[in-house]
């Protein structure tokens, strides 16, 4: 799909190569994440793709066409473009911001409206709350997705995104990552990803390119780099704890079968079964949920202490954070150190009870790991 050949970008008063000689190629449907310290080149790299800057030399091609010889508006307009800074134009809406594109592509209104809306829900904007409001009235994490939905919203079959998580919380970062990776699974787009963040490489690709001054060190998959860095530069970048690392690559869903599942209580289970359920768990708590199974909080022994009531439902408490299944066990463990408890609920989308993780089951798959 994107094909590097000797790549090579001089800035006009240096005479050190920013990039030197890259050869790279990323396969259509494939997320390959840059990474690499300040200054090594990752972000000119991805810059010359769509010619924000232009190559000194090298050659640059998207499905064996030769990026060098396209008109750069059109192949720009062709190209979804995620920053870190995001970018929003202040004055207009969050609609106008996200049909920016299909505008200048003069696409029909009603198409438009169509796309915008679309694109809006995919990333958990509802069009009909945020597509009137301006860039100011929403989160960090808002504006993100609506840099996300902008990039998105004209289809492009590739995407560079440049450091797009890195103005938000890790919270925040964290689902960000994970609705991202759940829309990347459904869209299958060819991604360019900037990080300076060896994990959030690990997490988002499907191969890593680690680059120093200038140069491509290893590109390989998460997994074999973790297994084998290719000189001391990689194995220092990595890091220690390989194993725990490992936790990115590793989907809850994958293992919930495997484990516990801590089986929920209805809302309106009477008190007797509640302090039984209790007994028997493990956790000293059970997890709450209404008819329709979704999460609705946890019973503690000393919640049935402090209050009066005859079911379940009188004495949950709400839960301080979830995951979805379809986060990593990273995810879960830094769920867990943030709330400070030794388990987290899971859910799917629809907040509907999945079971849960606990630090024991995470401790067993490093083990199996090492």
């Amino acid at each position: 799909m994107i094909k590097l050949e000797g790549l090579t970008k001089v800035f006009k008063g240096h005479n050190i190569p920013a990039v030197k000689d890259l050869n790279l190629e990323v396969n259509e449907g494939d997320v390959c994440v840059l990474v690499g310290p300040s200054g090594c080149g990752k972000t000119t790299t991805m810059k010359m793709i769509n010619r924000l800057y232009e190559p000194t030399g090298g050659k640059i091609y998207i499905r064996d066409e030769d990026v060098l010889q396209m008109d750069p508006i059109k192949l720009r307009l062709d190209i979804g473009y995620v920053i870190q800074e995001i970018g929003l134009f202040p004055h207009m809406t969050i609609y106008e911001n996200i049909a920016t594109v299909p505008n200048e592509k003069q696409w029909p209104k009603d198409q438009v409206k169509e796309k915008v809306d679309n694109v809006m829900s995919l990333v958990g904007l509802d069009p009909d709350v945020f597509k009137n409001r301006y860039p100011s009235a929403l989160s960090g994490g808002q504006r993100q997705r609506v840099g996300v939905a902008r990039a998105m919203v004209s289809d492009p079959s590739i995407m560079l995104m440049d450091e797009p998580f890195g103005a938000v919380d890790p919270i925040t970062r964290a689902r960000l990552q994970n609705e991202f990776l759940r829309i990347q699974e459904r869209m299958d787009k060819t991604i360019v990803f900037v990080t300076h963040d060896i994990d959030e490489a690990i997490k988002m690709s499907d191969t890593i390119a680690v680059m120093k001054e200038g140069q491509l060190v290893q590109h390989a998959t998460p997994s074999d780099l973790l297994s084998a860095p290719a000189d001391e530069f990689v194995s220092n970048l990595v890091g220690r704890n390989r194993s725990i690392k490992r936790l990115h690559l590793i989907r809850i869903s994958e293992i919930l079968e495997d484990v516990d599942r801590a089986p929920a209580i209805k809302d309106d289970t009477k008190e007797e079964e509640v302090k039984k359920r209790l007994d028997e768990s493990d956790l000293r708590t059970v997890i709450v949920v209404d008819r329709d199974n979704k999460l609705k909080g946890v019973v503690g022994v000393n919640d049935l202490k402090r209050k009066t009531g005859e079911v379940a439902g009188d004495y949950y408490q709400e839960v301080s954070d979830t995951v979805t299944d379809d986060a990593t066990l990273n995810d879960a463990l830094s769920v867990m150190l943030e709330i400070g408890e030794g388990y987290v609920a899971v859910v799917n989308e629809d907040e509907k009870y999945q079971g849960t993780i606990t630090l024991g089951d995470l401790l067993n798959v490093v083990r199996e790991e090492s």
